[in-house]
C-alpha cells in the first residue's frame, strides 16, 4: 500500500504541472517567477534533506516537485510575471536568511522546517496574485499538487518531522491557493476564467 501511495503521489505531482504548462503556453496563466524560483530551490533542498534523513516518501515527493517547479520557472522566464515588487524583495531576503541559517545548523530536521517557513514566505506573492488576478492562475494544478502531498502523508509510516512537515505544508499551501483562485471576487473581471474550463 505504501508503494502504491508513493506512486500515486508522484503521478499527481507530475500531472499537476501539465495544465499549468498548457495555460502558460496559451498565455492565460502567468506564474509569479519570484515564488516559483524560491519553490524550485527549496524543494531541491528539502529533497536532499529528506533523502539524508531516510524519509523516502517525502524525498520522492520533493524530487518530482523540484522537477515540476523548475520546469515552470523555465517557461515562466518567457511567459510569466517577472516583475519585482517590494513584497517580492522582502520574501527573497527572508529566503536567503533562512538558507543561511540552515547551512549554519547543518541538520536535516532544521533544513526541512526552515524550507517550509521560507517556502511559505516565498509563496506570498503567488497568494497575492491568486487573489487579485485569479484568471492568471490554474486552480487544477494546485488541487493535484495538494492531493499529491496528501498521498505522501498517507504513505509515511513513521511520523517524524523530516517526513511529514513538508508534505503537510504542501497540502495546505496548494489547497489554499486553489481556494483563493476559486473564491476570489476578481474572477469575474474577465468573464469566465480559463481555470474553470474543462481540462
Amino acid at each position: 500500500m505504501k508503494t502504491i501511495l508513493i506512486v500515486i503521489s508522484s503521478i499527481l505531482t507530475i500531472a499537476s504541472t501539465i495544465p499549468y504548462i498548457v495555460e502558460i503556453i496559451r498565455g492565460n496563466t502567468k506564474p509569479r517567477i519570484v515564488s516559483w524560483f524560491t519553490w524550485a530551490l527549496l524543494t531541491g533542498i528539502a529533497c536532499a534533506a529528506s533523502f539524508a534523513a531516510h524519509q523516502i516518501p517525502a524525498a520522492i515527493l520533493m524530487l518530482f516537485a523540484t522537477i515540476e517547479t523548475s520546469s515552470i520557472v523555465v517557461l515562466g522566464l518567457k511567459h510569466g510575471d517577472r516583475k519585482f515588487e517590494k513584497l517580492d524583495i522582502i520574501c527573497q531576503i527572508s529566503a536567503l536568511v533562512g538558507l543561511a541559517l540552515w547551512f549554519v545548523f547543518n541538520s536535516p530536521m532544521i533544513a526541512v522546517i526552515a524550507c517550509v517557513i521560507i517556502d511559505a514566505v516565498g509563496a506570498v506573492p503567488t497568494f497575492k496574485h491568486s487573489w487579485h488576478k485569479p484568471y492568471e492562475e490554474t486552480w487544477s494544478t494546485f488541487i493535484l499538487g495538494g492531493l499529491g502531498g496528501l498521498a505522501t502523508v498517507l504513505a509515511t509510516s513513521d511520523w517524524v518531522l523530516t517526513g511529514i512537515v513538508y508534505p503537510i505544508y504542501i497540502v495546505f499551501c496548494n489547497f489554499g491557493l486553489a481556494a483563493l483562485v476559486l473564491t476570489s471576487p476578481h474572477r469575474k473581471l474577465r468573464g469566465e476564467p480559463v481555470e474553470l474550463r474543462e481540462l
